[in-house]
């Protein structure tokens, strides 16, 4: 079969030939419709993802991705190692599979599990969000971040919801998708917005994915103010992987600072919310309640778009 074959950790996949999997230790062969191509997946290929998990190789890149089985079932999976989902054909485990709802588009359905899902146990379990309060999502034009702009009121009920980013057509958008306000990063200086919006009604959560320059400008912005519990959640790391964070910041405000990753997250709420949550949040999108924007790509383009860089705010999915 045709795969994205990883052949040393560090290098891109490449479009190549890869013996089929097997049905084994009750692991099915399933057919693959879809695939998203995430950080997720790029992390784990370039070696230094934080988990230190121990890849096989050779082995098939894609973590995760919408399959058939045999009896013609469209279903969301993770794919069991040496074989990925960036393939024509994966192993899953049939049981682990969450089933995707009749007359959701395969690539559609692909693109939503892993930010969706992120973003629900990012406000449900590292922001303990509660209705009505103040939300501020750093770095909401990328597909993540966007739908935690629209998923704080649609699903959390948050009463205010501030976006930051850097592309002016995202922000836009998203004061249609439910942002109360917009900070454009590239033309405003980040830390005077966020203290004036923050003085004016505090903030109670911060979803970060940017880290870097942009959360150390946040961080002096929310200390040396009247004291207000905000629970800042870091989550990715665009804007780079490493801040200056005087300890002054931390004792002079009531800062929560906490991160959302595998390691962060107990295995169970990782299982329950994609059991108990992810059929609902396909269901939103495919009923236009939720907005994720796709790039459907053929799998012989991997290598290119690997390395390559998509439109802000829109998830490629590879399709065989």
């Amino acid at each position: 079969m045709k795969a994205a074959v990883v052949k040393t950790l560090g290098t891109p996949p490449v479009y190549a030939d890869f013996p089929d999997p097997q049905d084994r230790d009750g692991a099915v062969v399933a057919t693959v419709e879809a695939a998203a191509l995430k950080n997720l997946d790029r992390v784990m290929v370039s070696g230094k993802h934080y988990s230190g998990a121990h890849l096989p190789l050779p082995m098939v890149a894609g973590v995760d991705g919408v399959a058939r089985l045999d009896d013609g079932r469209l279903v969301y999976a993770n794919a069991r190692p040496p074989y990925g989902m960036m393939a024509e054909k994966t192993l899953i485990n049939p049981a682990a599979a969450i089933e995707v709802p009749e007359g959701i588009d395969p690539v559609l359905a692909a693109a939503v599990p892993n930010p969706a899902l992120s973003v629900w146990l990012s406000f449900e379990h590292r922001a303990r969000i509660r209705p009505g309060q103040h939300v501020l999502v750093l770095g909401a034009t990328g597909v993540t971040g966007s739908l935690a702009v629209q998923l704080a009121k649609a699903a959390f009920g948050a009463g205010r919801v501030v976006a930051a980013g850097r592309n002016e057509a995202r922000l836009e958008w998203l004061q249609k998708m439910g942002a109360d306000a917009v900070i454009n990063l590239g033309t405003e200086d980040l830390g005077p917005r966020v203290a004036a919006e923050h003085r004016a009604q505090p903030f109670d959560v911060v979803l970060d994915y940017l880290w870097g320059t942009p959360a150390e400008q946040v961080l002096a912005a929310l200390g040396n103010a009247s004291f207000h519990v905000t629970r800042f959640v870091q989550i990715g790391d665009m804007a780079g992987p490493k801040v200056s964070l005087p300890a002054g910041i931390l004792r002079s405000a009531g800062i929560e600072l906490v991160g959302m990753g595998f390691g962060s997250v107990p295995a169970e709420a990782l299982t329950r919310a994609a059991v108990d949550h992810l059929p609902r949040l396909l269901e939103m999108v495919a009923g236009g309640e939720l907005h994720l924007q796709t790039q459907r790509q053929p799998l012989s383009r991997v290598e290119d778009l690997w390395t390559g860089r998509e439109a802000s705010g829109r998830q490629v999915v590879l399709v065989p």
